[in-house]
């Protein structure tokens, strides 16, 4: 739990819970705070380790509306907090039922301080939209948070800090022990359009690109990664279209059986049959 700098003014911090990393990009005049950790007590921590490195206005930026990246928002306000369109209906429909969700997990795992903060969580919804991107003036240095569209979910937010080549691509990168991870995987995810996504990400020219979940990573692991989730994405196909089994995708696959069965599992009728 150490500012990371990885150029003048631009820092990620990478947590033991979740392995989730979060961003900061400091301007002379405002700074940006990307993801607010999962509880409300997670984001007074985040917000106290802000003030240790400037005492700026801030802004803060949403990737997505999953919990771990969402719920900590409450210790920022009263700011700015800007979200691709479609996070909002998300967060609203969805927000306060996996809230519960979540306590009810932590609770269960022996990790009753966690349960008890997401009970006093409030959901903050953003209140600023990104349709397509945005520029924010940070005073000295732009920050433009763009609008990815669907991958791992679909309103994924990505921050691009162009004077230090640094992108913050929330879980649309994850940098686990295989790249993507099981946790990777969800209902939200649509793996045709998120080898464009990554496209997007690698067309700025980054330096840099802070996933979600892990060690900030070059573009190069990104592209791997790209490719790999293309492979995912047809095998995806081909076993929903009956022309391959599970067994077979996962022979296939360049991922382990537990990344790849849960990339496949967003289908429920499979064939069974060998391939």
């Amino acid at each position: 739990m150490t500012w990371q700098e990885l150029a003048e003014g631009v820092y990620a911090r990478r947590y033991e819970e979740l392995d989730l990393t979060v961003g900061l990009v400091v301007g002379t005049e405002k700074c940006l705070v990307i993801d607010t950790r999962g509880d409300v007590d997670q984001g007074a921590e985040l917000a106290a380790a802000v003030r240790e490195i400037t005492p700026l206005p801030w802004i803060v930026a949403y990737t997505h509306a999953h919990f771990d990246h969402a719920f900590g928002t409450t210790p920022f306000l009263p700011c700015e907090v800007w979200a691709a369109e479609g996070c909002r209906a998300e967060l609203d429909t969805f927000g306060d039922n996996a809230r519960r969700k979540r306590a009810e997990s932590y609770r269960a795992e022996g990790k009753p301080e966690i349960a008890d903060a997401l009970d006093r969580t409030s959901i903050e919804r953003p209140d600023r939209v990104v349709e397509t991107e945005v520029t924010l003036d940070l005073g000295g240095r732009s920050a433009v948070l763009i609008n990815l569209g669907h991958a791992h979910t679909d309103h994924d937010l990505i921050v691009h800090v162009p004077d230090a080549g640094v992108v913050f691509a929330g879980d649309t990168v994850e940098n686990g022990p295989a790249g993507w991870t099981a946790d990777s995987f969800g209902v939200d995810n649509d793996l045709t359009k998120w080898p464009a996504a990554l496209d997007r990400i690698l067309a700025l020219c980054p330096k840099i690109v802070v996933p979600g979940h892990g060690e900030p990573v070059g573009p190069a692991f990104v592209a791997e990664h790209r490719d790999g989730m293309a492979s995912l994405s047809v095998l995806d196909a081909a076993v929903t279209a009956g022309e391959l089994t599970v067994v077979s995708a996962l022979a296939r696959s360049p991922y382990p059986e537990d990344v790849t069965e849960a990339a496949l599992s967003r289908n429920s009728a499979r064939p069974s049959e060998s391939a």
